[in-house]
């Protein structure tokens, strides 16, 4: 039986992550040996952004909270690549997987904007939206702000942000104190 063929019975004919039917086709998961044991079967939503980590879409990928627990080992593996790359860190402690396991999915990180020096920075906020400089963002939890002695408090709006070096961080002014703050707890306004 064909790699595909395999593939096609153990998925039931749908995207293996994100559960589509249309446009499916056969991935390797790398470094493969070709088999379909580390192969998938994928939509092509899915292979255009595995292929291309600069565009993930949070939004599309929020499937991963259910694929994450797949006993097949090359979802496990990138389902854990695609949650590092989303900077997911509650999801990947949530995950168990066996060493070898591991160790083939810390073998093909998937390289994103931030981990590379080619290319733009893209700061996402607590959705997935893409930040730019100027935006206004709302704060989604309180804040302690270390060293000026007060507390941000969720729903605090922070008009006209800078974007830093580092897609994790932002920079805005609150309180009339310009700080550092922390892209995955912003939500952009409109």
């Amino acid at each position: 039986m064909s790699v595909e063929q395999t593939l096609k019975e153990r998925s039931n004919n749908q995207c293996e992550l994100c559960g589509a039917t249309e446009n499916l086709a056969v991935f390797e998961v790398a470094p493969s040996d070709k088999t379909a044991e580390q192969s998938l079967y994928l939509c092509e939503t899915c292979r255009t952004q595995i292929n291309n980590p600069q565009t993930l879409d949070a939004t599309h990928w929020r499937c991963l909270n259910d694929t994450m627990w797949s006993e097949t080992p090359a979802v496990q593996v990138m389902s854990y690549r695609l949650l590092s790359a989303l900077g997911e860190s509650d999801l990947i402690d949530m995950m168990y997987l066996e060493d070898d396991i591991k160790t083939w999915a810390n073998a093909g990180m998937l390289k994103t904007a931030s981990d590379t020096s080619e290319g733009p920075v893209v700061h996402r906020d607590s959705n997935g939206t893409i930040l730019n400089d100027g935006d206004t963002v709302t704060l989604i939890k309180d804040l302690e702000v270390k060293g000026a002695g007060f507390t941000a408090k969720r729903g605090t709006i922070v008009k006209n942000i800078r974007l830093t070096d580092d897609a994790k961080f932002i920079e805005g002014k609150i309180n009339g104190t310009q700080i550092v703050l922390v892209a995955e707890y912003m939500k952009k306004s409109i």
